[in-house]
């Protein structure tokens, strides 16, 4: 099974380092309130205006991270340290919370780039003793709204959001439950949990209608992981038995077929590569759960290889993909 190695991680930390400051082409999530909020990408986000759009940016950061913790010896491993030192000042944290304040913003990136910020600051919090600590310590204000999005947000939250794109609820609670385990929040971690469970506890016998032409996530497996995070091992295994209760006979057939990308210059059919990319990371995941004699265990393993190979080999070459497809595949990678 492939894993991440370090010359992999050069690789996806020198195409991050590429586009994390390319501010353009560039796709804001901009409500204008008037004349005077008619500006730059970089004027409205000194951090986080680059990698075509704001939520890409905050993964491409997280991957820099991550890898950088992995792998402090990494060639980029200065250039990394040096980009955080510049972007994350308290000048630029400052700018990116005055935008949230502002009228018509509070669904700004809802849930995905909350997840993926709170993600990010669980990966920094992992560095000992610096500089990550002082990394995230600066970007606590910009943390702390996220978080605070999330304790208003779910309380009023009636269903959850079931798509294969952003606006997926299971991926944003992976994301945010990965950071409340990170700093020890265990509040924050059984708000999500006891949500996870009202919204998806009684799901039986998924059909896994997917996927859609826009899809990058599982809507059945990011369920299925989410579950598997939020449940203790022994309820996890009873209920992922009544969610998929036959996949030991590899149904539904489409959780095991990788999807095919027609037209990777084409931004929307190029998000099938993070499908089959996000598959192939909650297949392995899902793999850890079974015991060694469970033919699960196996089908689980094939089937993340299966993904893997189908769409590893183009990670780079097309912006519309590399742009955010390497953060989907060390995902996959670290499994």
């Amino acid at each position: 099974m492939s894993s991440l190695t370090a010359d992999i991680a050069s690789r996806y930390a020198a195409l991050a380092l590429s586009h994390v400051q390319r501010e353009y082409p560039n796709k804001l999530d901009h409500v204008i309130n008037g004349a005077a909020e008619v500006r730059t990408p970089r004027e409205l986000h000194p951090i986080f205006y680059g990698s075509f759009d704001w939520h890409s940016c905050v993964h491409a950061y997280w991957l820099l991270a991550r890898v950088l913790r992995r792998f402090p010896e990494l060639p980029e491993a200065a250039q990394i340290r040096d980009l955080f030192d510049t972007q994350f000042t308290a000048q630029n944290v400052v700018a990116e919370v005055d935008y949230l304040a502002q009228a018509n913003r509070g669904t700004f990136e809802r849930p995905y780039g909350w997840g993926w910020l709170l993600m990010l600051a669980g990966e920094l919090s992992r560095f000992e003793p610096t500089p990550g600590v002082l990394w995230s310590l600066t970007l606590q204000p910009l943390i702390s709204v996220f978080v605070e999005r999330f304790r208003s947000f779910l309380p009023k939250a009636t269903y959850p959001i079931r798509a294969g794109t952003h606006f997926n609820s299971a991926f944003a609670f992976v994301l945010a439950l990965d950071y409340a385990d990170a700093v020890g929040d265990t509040g924050f971690a059984l708000l999500i949990c006891e949500k996870a469970h009202g919204w998806y506890g009684s799901d039986r016998d998924c059909q896994a209608w997917e996927p859609s032409g826009d899809d990058f996530l599982s809507s059945a497996l990011i369920e299925a992981e989410c579950m598997r995070r939020a449940l203790a091992p022994a309820d996890f295994n009873r209920w992922f038995g009544s969610f998929l209760p036959r996949m030991a006979q590899r149904e539904p057939q489409t959780l095991f077929t990788p999807a095919t990308v027609s037209d990777r210059q084409d931004g929307k059919i190029a998000h099938l590569d993070g499908l089959n990319l996000s598959r192939a990371w909650c297949w392995r995941r899902l793999a850890e759960t079974f015991d060694a004699q469970d033919p699960r265990r196996a089908l689980a393993v094939v089937a993340a290889n299966n993904h893997l190979n189908a769409s590893l080999p183009y990670v780079s070459g097309n912006y519309e993909g590399e742009h955010w497809l390497a953060t989907f595949a060390l995902l996959a990678l670290e499994g």
